[in-house]
């Protein structure tokens, strides 16, 4: 009788740990500052106060080789949100042969890419911002909206976002800055807004996927509200 109470005891504290692991949320903080600067600044000092958020997995949740792996740092302004993606390169790049810099490039995300997902409203994951940048500076800023059955896509969203890329010896440094009026609100300190990130690097059949906060589809998809992660606003 006691084997059997213990064993179902044991089968309730593992059912617990899996369920409390399943709902698990990566997290990270955004730092703000009080001095705006250029997004053409990759080497800001400003950059040293973010922390640096190191992804190394894949959408499926496995590791990716150290080749593909790359650090994320935001800050936030009282006018914008800043995104600098620091990536390590050790395989060809898969990039336009001439860079479109004038206007958002469709197709982006078929190429080597970095992005980032930005849900205002966190009662509203589904609706929600995204943002890529390649390491040739081609760029495309989308609004979307994420339903169970389909996937609806303002292609005209104009954010004004900035860009910069920079291509260095097996590292690429990628950077974006967006203001406030792109979101439609201004966070304040304390204010959590959910998201992810991401990379898409090499090519078939040998083509990468990564993500700060896995999204564990069958197969490899970017678009998961679910699995969004938490970004919080801090002073």
């Amino acid at each position: 009788m006691k084997s059997a109470v213990s064993f179902l005891t044991l089968l309730l504290l593992s059912a617990t740990l899996c369920f409390s692991q399943s709902k698990m949320t990566n997290k990270t903080k955004i730092t703000h500052i009080k001095n705006d600067f250029s997004v053409q600044e990759l080497e800001n000092k400003a950059w040293d106060k973010a922390k640096n958020i190191t992804i190394d997995k894949y959408w499926s949740g496995e590791n990716a080789p150290t080749g593909r792996q790359f650090k994320t740092r935001l800050l936030w302004s009282d006018t914008a949100v800043y995104v600098r993606f620091e990536a390590n390169q050790s395989e060809p790049l898969i990039v336009s042969e001439k860079a479109n810099l004038t206007s958002k490039t469709r197709g982006l995300w078929d190429r080597d890419v970095c992005e980032i997902f930005l849900a205002p409203n966190r009662a509203e994951p589904r609706k929600y911002f995204e943002f890529e940048i390649a390491p040739n500076g081609e760029w495309i800023d989308l609004g979307i909206h994420q339903m169970p059955d389909k996937r609806e896509t303002d292609w005209d969203y104009a954010s004004g976002m900035q860009s910069k890329s920079l291509i260095g010896k097996d590292k690429i440094w990628m950077a974006i800055k967006v203001e406030w009026k792109a979101f439609g609100t201004t966070p304040k300190a304390g204010d959590v807004w959910l998201g992810n990130i991401f990379r898409c690097i090499g090519k078939d059949p040998t083509r990468g996927y990564l993500a700060w906060s896995p999204t564990l589809t069958k197969e490899a998809s970017f678009h998961v509200p679910e699995k969004f992660g938490e970004f919080e606003f801090v002073k």
